[in-house]
């Protein structure tokens, strides 16, 4: 059982705290171990599992568009839920590819949260962005007119600004899924696995374990760029020498280690930690030029972010005791069982961002009906809990959470260390 701590003064300074607890939103830490199933990711290749952007750099191409995206259009949405408080969902559900697999999967766990949200006062209004800005948009001002107080989604960076352009001015807030975070602002909160947080996570934590040099490996895409300027601003404030960093064009990083050799090999390493910031796509071969370059993890530990969890990332020898960042999988895993146990087929990883973001919204509408969706609501310092962990929305858009770090071992990851169960106020 989850509690949402939710501050209705909306931040005047008064120490009013109200609390609403939600059997539908499952707080990581309180899965029960005895009744879990091992995490379960669906096979490659699978009709239900988006690749790498979809996670990572959620953007495909440089105008914000998927590739082959139809025209835009405006396409008849569904509802789910009949109470007083529209709320709208906008998601890619005729956009190409990959996006529409992931807005199928989202607006189940927006089913999947209703349902489990006694007496909801919420009706969702499902809307279908096309997988493009101009969708997006059309969507946004479809849902407003119908009388939505509240918008979820979109997905993609260029949608969600674009959203934000038409629900602002008109005081609505927006809850998207874009792990871009330039778009987000306030009024334009991000709920999506931030590769900052996972970055200040972990490098802390290798300090912390007495790091002291570290060097980079980083792919030349967007999520990289941001992952590589995140790490030589937490590296500044926690210490730590950064030793070598280079960039790599993705999939071909033969060249980057070859350059890095006699930083991170040999009996006498430079740097004592190598970071790298990609995932089951591109991690095969950096591991191959690694072993090639003479690199041994017992000397130079292997940092990542969330992107390693999963099992094509996990098995790799050379990352075999390296540690990386991530929301805690005992939420996931609780959700992924009721998610197929309801529509007998695997959620994507993103699956429980619309989840948690309709339970939340179900919960403060249950408060204080279609005013609760304020600025000062959203972001209560003392945050929320969701089924990967606690979170909180901070007042530029960007959001902060409760990371593990997990540890590489037989091929499998395990958290050595847990989770916070709540935030502290102006951390």
């Amino acid at each position: 059982m989850a509690r949402f701590i939710v501050r209705p003064d909306g931040g005047s300074g008064r120490a009013v705290w109200i609390a609403i607890v939600s059997a539908a939103l499952v707080l990581s830490g309180c899965v029960s171990s005895g009744s879990r199933a091992p995490a379960r990711k669906p096979s490659r290749p699978a009709a239900t599992a988006p690749s790498e952007p979809l996670y990572a750099a959620d953007t495909p191409s440089p105008d914000g568009h998927m590739p082959g995206a139809p025209p835009v259009r405006a396409i008849p949405g569904t509802t789910i839920g009949s109470g007083p408080v529209k709320v709208a969902l906008i998601l890619p559900m005729s956009g190409a590819g990959q996006g529409a697999v992931a807005a199928q999967s989202l607006r189940n766990a927006a089913e999947l949260a209703l349902s489990e949200f006694q007496g909801s006062d919420l009706t969702l209004l499902v809307k279908d962005d096309s997988g493009t800005p101009e969708g997006a948009q059309a969507a946004a001002q479809q849902a407003l007119a119908e009388g939505a107080e509240l918008i979820v989604g979109p997905l993609f960076a260029g949608s969600v600004q674009a959203v934000g352009q038409v629900a602002r001015p008109r005081g609505k807030p927006v809850i998207g899924f874009s792990t871009d975070a330039s778009v987000a602002t306030q009024g334009v909160y991000l709920l999506s696995f931030l590769v900052q947080e996972e970055v200040d996570r972990i490098v802390s934590f290798a300090v912390s374990q007495g790091r002291r040099s570290i060097a980079a490996l980083v792919p030349e895409n967007q999520y990289g760029r941001v992952a590589g300027a995140r790490l030589q601003q937490a590296a500044a404030r926690q210490g730590i020498r950064i030793a070598a960093l280079e960039f790599y064009p993705s999939g071909q990083p033969q060249e980057a280690v070859r350059r890095l050799a006699g930083v991170i090999g040999g009996p006498a390493p430079q740097a004592d930690a190598l970071f790298i910031p990609d995932n089951g796509d591109g991690l095969p071969a950096i591991a191959q030029a690694l072993q090639m370059a003479g690199f041994n993890p017992l000397r130079v530990k292997p940092l990542g972010t969330g992107l390693w969890d999963e099992p094509r990332v996990t098995a790799l020898p050379v990352l075999q005791g390296g540690w990386f960042a991530a929301p805690d999988k005992r939420g996931f895993t609780a959700f992924a069982e009721r998610y197929r146990a309801r529509f007998n087929v695997d959620p994507i990883r993103l699956a429980t961002l619309s989840y948690d973001a309709v339970t939340l919204a179900a919960a403060l509408a249950r408060m204080q009906g279609a005013q609760a969706f304020t600025d000062g609501m959203l972001t209560n310092p003392a945050g929320f809990a969701g089924a990967d962990g606690v979170f909180r929305f901070n007042p530029d858009g960007t959001n902060e959470r409760g990371l593990t770090v997990q540890e590489i071992r037989g091929g499998t990851a395990v958290a050595i260390s847990g989770a916070p169960r709540t935030l502290v106020a102006g951390n």
